[in-house]
């Protein structure tokens, strides 16, 4: 897959690092931007990101990204972890980074955003811009953990989003936790 990976300054920067690991060595064509504050969270966070090798790397104010324009084909785009504020300028249309570009260019050509949003609580606007980016064809997965799976460190619980977002590319991994159904009760059948 050609993916698109952006993170913006909501804190969750081990969201995107999870993201990154995963994504690593499968064979995909891995682009990077990240907004000025995404760079201070991450090292506030976590120190520095670990990005991938061979992974194309871009400025927040560049515009001269192959996806900046719908010519380019992407399979898919996901901002990790996306700040109401960039929810708000993208649902009202602002394409002034280029992180918002590509995004604005993702809906427009019907091709597959995902916003891991990480703020809370809401107010009206957040939820009004939220369902604005919804109707435009946004997929709005807010980084909210499960923990059906029982996950024993931070990386394990920060997982169940990341192998969330992984679904949603059509990534499908065999250590995600999967909610199973009971196995079926056997019948004893008596001999006749």
């Amino acid at each position: 897959m050609r993916l698109l990976i952006a993170g913006t300054g909501a804190s969750g920067a081990l969201y995107l690092q999870r993201l990154l690991n995963y994504l690593e060595g499968k064979g995909h064509e891995l682009h990077l931007v990240l907004s000025t504050y995404a760079k201070q969270v991450i090292a506030q966070e976590i120190g520095a990101l670990k990005i991938p090798e061979g992974t194309y790397q871009y400025q927040e104010n560049s515009m001269s990204a192959p996806f900046a324009s719908g010519s380019a084909l992407f399979d898919a785009m996901v901002i990790i972890p996306c700040t109401m504020a960039t929810v708000g300028r993208l649902s009202a249309g602002t394409s002034d980074s280029l992180i918002l570009r590509a995004a604005d260019v993702f809906l427009k050509e019907r091709r597959k955003l995902i916003l891991v949003l990480r703020e809370t609580p809401w107010n009206l606007i957040h939820a009004r811009n939220s369902v604005t980016a919804i109707e435009s064809g946004a997929i709005l997965l807010p980084a909210i953990p499960s923990f059906y799976s029982k996950p024993q460190t931070v990386e394990a619980l920060v997982d169940t989003v990341v192998f969330r977002v992984l679904d949603q590319l059509g990534i499908y991994l065999p250590e995600a936790y999967r909610w199973r159904e009971p196995l079926p009760t056997l019948q004893r059948v008596e001999k006749e």
